[in-house]
């Protein structure tokens, strides 16, 4: 009898549901609206309804699901199977998924934050196959980090490790962050920052690529294809966040000596535009044994990277 996993991630406005075998291939998959507005109990109920829907789809029973897995946007005590607090879906605060799950399917259910679940992907089926130690970012809204040492996912001390986008980058002169810090490092160069650029520049009056491209509002992917397109603004632009992301790493590189940063989310579409500099930066300011060992690459799962890594999560 084949065994499979299910997993699903959760998105602010997209919950992504797939059935994944046993070498990581998604053999069916489907999305349902999140709806964070409606309450926590309207998406569970979403959730059961589509893995009850998946199951049905492709006959599987409790008997050929071996488990389920979550990816959530926040802050997860993985060992209860707890979401503690999602920032942006209100109403989840000390949720205890798994047992919810378990009660409803009969499966055992594990869950996690979404980048060390994405990063589990990488790990085993992406970007980071054969690594023993790596560093995998996501940069977007804000930047999120999975941290793999001597194979295994670190988690830390209350399941909080890899806040990698709250490295402060100054004493306290800098950007205030949405943690309510200043000088965070995802202040400096996560997506707002490079729409905040773009806009001052569109607001001292000249005219650029990303400026025809903006039909709607001004986007961190709008300012990337303007970039791709050869606008020599929107490379700048590019070029400074790399650089920033670059310092940043720089400090993770030389404390963890990865053999691997892998990097991903929205803000990384743009591919060598951002990670060149990233690379030249900590060429230069890594210390050379650390940065000799290192290779920056981009993640290879794009979108699936979080449901076959939450299907992973029953080994980790």
């Amino acid at each position: 009898m084949k065994k499979y996993r299910i997993g699903v991630d959760i998105g602010g406005t997209n919950i992504k549901i797939a059935l994944v075998d046993l070498d990581g291939k998604i053999v069916y998959s489907n999305t349902t609206p999140t709806r964070a507005d409606m309450g926590y109990e309207h998406t569970l109920g979403n959730i059961k309804l589509a893995i009850a829907d998946l199951m049905k789809e492709t006959n599987e029973t409790k008997d050929t699901i071996e488990a389920i897995g979550f990816g959530f946007p926040g802050q997860i005590d993985y060992q209860a199977g707890v979401v503690r607090l999602l920032p942006n879906m209100p109403g989840w605060v000390d949720i205890p998924v798994a047992e919810i799950m378990q009660k409803e399917f009969g499966i055992p259910t594990r869950l996690d934050n979404d980048v060390r679940v994405a990063t589990l992907g990488e790990l085993k089926y992406g970007a980071g196959k054969g690594c023993t130690n790596l560093v995998c970012i996501t940069v977007g809204t804000g930047i999120g980090s999975g941290l793999v040492i001597n194979g295994k996912l670190a988690r830390g001390a209350k399941n909080a490790a890899g806040e990698i986008g709250h490295i402060k980058l100054s004493m306290g002169d800098g950007p205030l962050c949405g943690c309510g810090d200043f000088a965070c490092f995802e202040a400096y160069a996560s997506g707002p920052a490079i729409v905040q650029m773009a806009k001052e520049y569109i607001m001292g009056g000249k005219s650029s690529k990303f400026k025809e491209l903006a039909t709607e509002e001004l986007s961190p992917y709008i300012v990337a294809q303007a970039a791709l397109q050869g606008d020599v603004v929107a490379k700048q632009i590019y070029r400074k966040i790399g650089e920033i992301i670059g310092l940043g790493l720089t400090s993770v590189i030389n404390l963890l000596n990865p053999e691997k940063v892998i990097i991903g989310g929205g803000v990384a579409d743009a591919g060598d535009i951002l990670l060149n500099p990233i690379r030249e930066v900590v060429a230069k300011r890594a210390m050379p044994i650390q940065a000799g060992a290192v290779e920056i690459v981009h993640a290879e799962l794009g979108n699936t990277a979080g449901v076959i890594g939450a299907s992973l999560l029953i080994e980790s």
